[in-house]
């Protein structure tokens, strides 16, 4: 399936709540809303988040932001993805904890491409385990506030 068909590539405004659940559906909805939770939880006050338009090929993105880029969520047709891209740095923390991802997570680490602004990390989340990584994958890109 080609990316356009996949994700929201229409232009103009950012989708709403509404238009993001028809387009992923129910169950990616709820771990949408688990990891927004999530970032809100761990990190209060920190990100201003904002919906990207990348054109018709990479269609709209939701990211979270401070200095540099935290994560970006990316809506798809019936799933939602994820991307963190580590620096050298942090790929060397994520080293040192890899055993205590995930198979799908540690896997998907592994055969990430790494460019000359760092590891770019795509994963589909669509169960509590997945939700489980990213934040201890959180942690190494940024100390929670709690």
């Amino acid at each position: 399936m080609e990316q356009s068909t996949i994700r929201i590539t229409e232009p103009g405004n950012p989708p709403n709540d509404s238009e993001i659940s028809k387009w992923i559906g129910l169950k990616a909805q709820e771990h949408w809303k688990q990891v927004t939770k999530l970032i809100e939880q761990l990190y209060p006050n920190v990100f201003a988040p904002q919906w990207l338009y990348g054109g018709q090929k990479h269609g709209w993105s939701f990211r979270y932001k401070k200095s540099k880029s935290f994560c970006t969520l990316i809506p798809e047709k019936n799933r939602f993805a994820l991307l963190i891209v580590f620096g050298a740095e942090e790929r060397a923390k994520v080293e040192t904890i890899k055993e205590n991802l995930s198979q799908y997570t540690r896997r998907e680490y592994d055969n990430a491409i790494t460019y000359h602004d760092g590891k770019w990390l795509l994963l589909i989340i669509d169960n509590k385990e997945i939700i489980k990584d990213i934040k201890i994958l959180f942690a190494i890109k940024r100390k929670p506030k709690l």
